[in-house]
């Protein structure tokens, strides 16, 4: 039998690196942790070869005494925790004692530190002085690593090129400068400055945002500032239009610090979910506060993730926080796309009330209520209209009336033309809007289906001549498991026969719709769920029933090669402007586009 013995320190310590040790960006990032928890506002790096060959840390905090630096090296020697309680209601960014440890046993590690009541400083390099001596430093702590993993061969063939590992320390530090704008932070490379970035008080966040993000995000950017339940959310979400392809515009912070998390990517997911392309990614700067108490920053080595006691209200908190930040439409119209959300926003899963209708710039047009009406006449949606526009060939060709001169115009303004029978031209104060007739219809159908579902107010007909469907026999399958959900969105089916059945009853806005291709895409979309019995949990189909609504509305809206009337188009545009997330469809592409008198004129090159 194998005989049981004590590990050495220095092989505890290389474990512990590969844990804490990934690469060059790992090491910064304890270093820079360190410094921010001593209180340094100047925090200056600096890389050799992407980190590997050398990379420094030098800050202004307070430094240390020299008694202190070699318990600094130690292993699990901390200033941060004394006892149970402080783990459990951590408040620094490093606690756990093993950084300095772990670097040091894998590289050559110089460590120089001077307090604000030393003349001098004092210098450790373990391996070559093991005692502290005196040496000229300015207040605060160089941390000088060098031959990254030079005693560990396999883990320095796992590095990735030069380019590759300085990435890492790039975008690292730019996330730790998002997450503490009243730092100053400089970074080198090579001896070749990448950035130096200077404080800024949270009034002139938006600076360093740009340095960090670029303008494009912050012109793109809509404002969060919310609360409930002991949660705090501040921070900018980035218009679906800014949606990007890949994650690399992701930063969120846990009471300051950077984290990656599942339940907080799904959250704001789900609430880019009716307003993102599949294939696109949101971008965003969100940073999280709550009682230290609660969230658990103790279950991962490098602290990169974290874990929630109350999981399920952090969820639900950003979700509704990030979905009524995106709900206010026309981010490309309005100028204050960074400003407060309303207060009256509906919540995710509420039924809006009469005054939480979204406005663009100056709310809806004059002379009409939020019921939607338009000329006294009832605005369910154009819908309504649209038996109207089939009564004269000639009645799509109408000339707009002038703009009038002292009225108010509302922000999509008034249409001019239905080009190709796909898009509207509209004119307002500042250009040409041009408008895709479907993916708008489709949007104000969808919101309003799921409207009308929050409230158990879904308006149902019945159909004049019921129309029968010949199924297959795992549609129809799907059918009987999937009867409530239909029944939820008031499609009323009977089935008639083995392969065989008949829809009786749809919702009033989708009577215009092909009844027979929409049944079938809602029973493909319920066969795509997986079940584990026969029997659909009333949970399920609330959770697919957003997925449901908007297939129907694909189908009840406004198909292409549809001409619409000049009353039809303005009350597509005046229903856009009362509708949540209408700059988008409901698959994420974009619904409309602006072109102002002054883009127009450098096209044009009038004045040059």
């Amino acid at each position: 039998m194998a005989e049981i013995r004590q590990l050495p320190q220095s092989l505890v310590n290389q474990i512990a690196a590969g844990e804490v040790v990934e690469r060059p960006a790992s090491v910064i990032k304890e270093l820079v942790e360190n410094a921010l928890d001593a209180g340094a506002d100047r925090i200056e790096v600096q890389v050799v070869a992407g980190g590997v060959k050398q990379l420094s840390v030098r800050d202004n905090g307070h430094g240390m005494p020299p008694e202190q630096l070699p318990l600094a090296i130690s292993p699990h020697a901390t200033s941060k925790i004394r006892d149970l309680d402080d783990l459990e209601a951590v408040a620094s960014f490093g606690f756990r004692g093993e950084a300095l440890a772990s670097i040091q046993s894998i590289s050559r590690l110089r460590l120089v530190s001077r307090t604000a009541d030393h003349e001098h400083g004092w210098e450790l390099a373990p391996g070559v002085f093991d005692e502290p001596r005196p040496t000229p430093a300015k207040p605060g702590t160089l941390v000088d690593v060098r031959d990254l993993f030079f005693n560990v061969p396999a883990r320095r063939k796992f590095l990735r090129t030069e380019r590759t590992e300085f990435g890492h320390v790039d975008q690292l530090l730019r996330k730790l400068a998002l997450a503490n704008p009243e730092v100053a932070f400089r970074l080198s490379h090579n001896d070749r400055v990448v950035f130096d970035l200077p404080a800024v008080d949270l009034d002139s966040i938006e600076q360093r945002i740009a340095a960090v993000l670029g303008r494009g995000f912050l012109d793109e950017a809509r404002e969060i500032d919310a609360a409930a339940s002991g949660f705090a959310l501040q921070g900018l979400v980035a218009s679906p239009q800014y949606a990007r392809a890949s994650t690399d515009q992701q930063l969120f912070f846990v009471n300051g610090r950077v984290v990656r998390d599942r339940l907080v990517a799904h959250a704001i997911r789900r609430a880019y979910s009716d307003v993102l392309h599949h294939a696109r990614h949101p971008a965003y700067v969100l940073s999280l506060r709550l009682d230290p108490a609660t969230v658990d920053v103790n279950v991962h080595p490098t602290k990169a993730e974290v874990r929630f006691r109350d999981a399920r209200g952090v969820h639900d908190f950003l979700f509704q926080s990030v979905h009524r930040a995106l709900a206010t439409p026309g981010g490309a119209v309005s100028p204050g796309a960074g400003e407060a959300m309303a207060s009256a926003m509906p919540i995710a899963g509420g039924a809006p009330g009469p005054s939480a209708a979204p406005s663009f710039a100056t709310g809806g047009a004059p002379g009409r209520s939020s019921s939607g009406s338009l000329g006294g006449r009832s605005a369910q949606g154009y819908f309504s209209l649209l038996e109207q526009g089939r009564a004269g060939e000639g009645a799509g060709d109408r000339v707009a009336e002038p703009l009038p001169a002292d009225a108010e115009i509302p922000p999509l303004g008034y249409a001019i033309a239905h080009l190709g029978e796909i898009y509207i031209l509209a004119r307002n104060r500042d250009g040409l809007i041009i408008v895709d007739a479907h993916a708008a219809a489709e949007r104000v159908t969808y919101e309003r289906l799921k409207q009308g579902w929050r409230e158990r107010a879904l308006s149902v007909a019945p159909l004049l001549l019921p129309v029968d469907i010949a199924v297959s026999p795992a549609e129809a399958e799907a059918f009987e498991t999937w009867q409530e959900a239909f029944a939820a969105a008031g499609v009323v089916l009977d089935r008639i026969g083995p392969e065989r059945v008949r829809v009786r009853e749809v919702p009033v806005m989708l009577r215009e719709a092909d009844i027979e291709t929409l049944v079938r895409e809602m029973l493909a979309e319920m066969r795509r769920v997986p079940l584990a019995g026969d029997d659909v949990p009333r949970a399920l189909v609330g959770d697919r029933i957003d997925e449901i609504l908007s297939t129907m509305a694909c189908h009840g809206s406004v198909r292409a090669n549809r001409r619409l009337t000049v009353p039809e188009m303005n009350t597509l545009l005046r229903d856009m402007e009362r509708t949540e997330r209408s700059d988008q469809c409901n698959h994420g592409r974009p619904t409309w586009r602006r072109l102002t008198i002054e883009e127009l004129d450098r096209w044009f090159m009038r004045g040059q």
